[in-house]
């Protein structure tokens, strides 16, 4: 997406995606790829599960936790990808933070980035459960600096975050989250995350904010 390079010729992001390359053993061009599907995808999710005033108020809770808010993990990414392996408090929140936005439906997300991009399952499932909190230390970070307190201003950060694709990945992550066993699903999933870095939006924003 846009964002992408932003992000693969910013130090810290040369950072994130080294970091995380390392830890899985996979090259550069492999974990961007990576990235640039979970990220959108794990937006999308979040984007329908905060339609609902529960789901909202979860989420606003979620990113003003001491976990989430400010967005310290972002500025310890060496700390957290820089070791003998990805620090495990941020691959179990991960794992949890997936399994509430995608309703326990987070193997068929893995699935789709795993299709879309070439890794293998379990490459592609930690690379989600990477992403997953990375996105929740940027929003809590974004919600503190736009005083979001509100479904209506949640709604406002995460479309503008999602831009003119924010429609196509809620879809995409809808699919997901009500997963009935039908298998072409995930493929069209699969075929459309892999299409992404064709399109332009917001989600360019949230890469190119790990500059920031």
């Amino acid at each position: 997406m846009s964002g992408i390079l932003d992000l693969l010729n910013s130090e810290m992001g040369q950072q994130l995606i080294s970091g995380a390359g390392t830890q899985m053993g996979l090259d550069s061009k492999s974990t961007s790829s990576a990235l640039s599907a979970a990220m959108p995808l794990i937006l999308g999710a979040m984007k329908n599960n905060s339609g609902s005033a529960q789901g909202s108020a979860d989420l606003l809770g979620a990113l003003n936790s001491p976990a989430h808010s400010g967005g310290a993990r972002l500025d310890n990414l060496g700390s957290i990808l820089g070791g003998d392996s990805i620090d495990q408090d941020v691959m179990d929140d991960g794992g949890k933070i997936l399994g509430h936005i995608f309703g326990g439906q987070e193997a068929n997300a893995a699935n789709a980035v795993s299709k879309s991009t070439g890794l293998n399952m379990d490459s592609a499932m930690s690379m989600l459960k990477v992403a997953a909190p990375l996105i929740m230390s940027y929003l809590g970070k974004q919600t503190q600096q736009n005083n979001v307190t509100d479904s209506n201003g949640l709604a406002d950060m995460l479309g503008g975050l999602l831009g003119s694709q924010g429609g196509d990945m809620a879809s995409m992550a809808s699919l997901i989250q009500g997963f009935d066993s039908n298998d072409t699903s995930i493929d069209d999933i699969a075929g459309m995350l892999g299409g992404g870095s064709k399109s332009s939006g917001g989600i360019g924003d949230l890469l190119g904010g790990f500059l920031k």
